[in-house]
């Protein structure tokens, strides 16, 4: 055994550095909290409104005698009116705000409770089925088996059984299955329908849907085509998630960290902080820090720790909204057409190309447009959907992802649903248009806009008295 010395090189990030990403990343209500959590904890800060004038300290107050201990430090570097963060001054001044009282919501859980509260059971059954209720996801779907549920409570797997039945008979219609077969033949059942068609398709057949075709599956069932797309079309009205939609929590409310407006014939980009809390030091500590000889050694410490925390709060927020800005001001440089006439004419962009514009790591642009938002003259619209690959026209045209999927989604809509087009057809008109994309991308992309392959889009059409025929456009697939 022997010990050694050694000298080397290591990164490390500053404290400060870290405080400045961390606040980088997050939202603006996020931030919001982290500024009053700081406020509450640190005395040296204080909140002032955005119209209080703020007079010099010096002026009207009495010279004061420094403490010798304190000549080391340089106060003007901390408490100088820099270290006080500017806000943008609201248009309107006499603006009426109203509290927004949030609207308390059904959730599921209880929904299904009131029911269960209804029902004629002894106290063991009504245990088991509050039981089975709390484990009923957001979806409707119940997560597990009805053997865990016996083991659980220690009771007969058939009064679990029992009592589940009954709940899969409460509404929403479906809920309360295992999966998603189970559901859909409840909800065929609550309507009548066990003895159709679409019964036996979704019992026997469910699994193999995304695979066979409308004629193979009417071949396998022994009818006739008509008869299978009729069935299908009625399966596709009942609901594969039964709760979704019905008894969500309210949407987080979406608030954007960045304004873009047209002043002129320019956009001008500007931080939201209206709501955010304004920082100063506060003018208390400077008295005490300049004036006081009585403080402690330990009283100097804390002060000066709550100092160099709030020096960095400030300087972390300050960074955050200039780096905000200065990348959305770039982004503004590249997409001046999509902010003038709409999505259509959104260029491709990428993180790398702003990034060495603004001369910072792709990193730190990740941060600035991940789960951020900024308000345009064509709505709001997250940072990151500014963001996107293209393809290159013949003629030199770029055209952006989403555009070239916007494209896809218009030639199918418009095709015979008799003769629905396949992704070869769909990559032929595409070149025809000079838009040089591979056969697999258009499969992609038409995966991406959840629209089924051309077999199952085929539909039939029946000729009327005027020989015009009638359809339906392309299916979308359903979450």
């Amino acid at each position: 055994m022997k010990l050694d010395l050694q000298m080397k090189l290591k990164q490390v990030l500053a404290p400060q550095l870290i405080q400045s990403l961390r606040l980088l990343q997050m939202p603006l209500l996020k931030l919001e909290q982290v500024i009053r959590q700081e406020l509450s904890t640190n005395p040296l800060l204080e909140e002032v409104e955005a119209t209080e004038e703020t007079a010099s300290d010096s002026e009207n107050e009495e010279e004061v005698q420094v403490d010798p201990q304190l000549d080391k430090i340089d106060w003007e570097d901390y408490l100088g009116d820099e270290n006080q963060i500017p806000f943008r001054e609201e248009k309107d001044k006499g603006e009426e705000r109203w509290e927004k009282t949030p609207i308390l919501e059904r959730t599921l859980y209880d929904h299904l409770i009131e029911q269960l509260h209804f029902s004629k059971l002894d106290e063991e059954e009504l245990k088991i089925g509050e039981y089975i209720i709390g484990n009923i996801d957001e979806r409707g779907y119940l997560v597990c088996s009805a053997e865990e549920i016996a083991s659980a409570l220690d009771v007969p797997p058939e009064k679990v059984s029992k009592v589940l039945t009954l709940i899969q008979t409460f509404d929403p219609s479906g809920v309360g299955a295992r999966d998603l077969r189970e559901s859909l033949l409840t909800q065929l059942k609550e309507k009548g329908f066990e003895d159709t068609l679409a019964y036996r398709i979704v019992r026997d057949h469910l699994n193999e849907l995304e695979r066979k075709s409308l004629s193979q599956l009417s071949r396998v069932m022994g009818t006739s085509f008509e008869e299978v797309q009729k069935a299908m079309d009625f399966i596709k009205t009942l609901n594969p998630s039964p709760a979704m939609g019905k008894f969500t929590r309210a949407a987080t409310p979406v608030m954007p960290d960045l304004i873009v407006e047209k002043i002129g014939d320019e956009f001008v980009v500007y931080h939201n902080d209206k709501n955010v809390p304004r920082l100063r030091i506060s003018p208390a500590y400077k008295k005490l820090l300049k004036g006081d000889k009585g403080n402690s050694p330990e009283t100097k410490d804390y002060i000066k720790g709550k100092l160099e925390q709030a020096k960095w709060l400030l300087n972390s927020i300050n960074q955050r909204r200039s780096t905000m800005i200065r990348v959305m001001e770039k982004i503004v440089e590249e997409q001046k057409e999509f902010l003038e006439h709409g999505p259509s004419l959104l260029k491709p962009l990428t993180m790398e190309a702003i990034a060495d514009k603004v001369g910072m790591h792709v990193a730190t642009i990740s941060r600035v447009s991940n789960s951020k938002y900024v308000q345009t003259p064509q709505g709001v619209f997250e940072i990151r959907y500014f963001f996107n690959t293209g393809v290159s026209k013949e003629n030199g045209e770029e055209l952006s992802k989403r555009n070239v999927k916007r494209i896809i989604e218009e030639i199918i809509r418009e095709e015979n649903p008799a003769k629905p087009l396949s992704d070869q057809e769909l990559f032929n008109l595409l070149k025809k248009e000079g838009i040089n994309i591979a056969r697999r991308t258009v499969s992609k992309y038409r995966e991406e806009l959840k629209i089924l392959p051309a077999r199952f889009r085929k539909r039939i059409v029946k000729a009327n008295s005027d020989d015009s025929t009638e359809g339906v456009t392309a299916t979308h697939l359903s979450d």
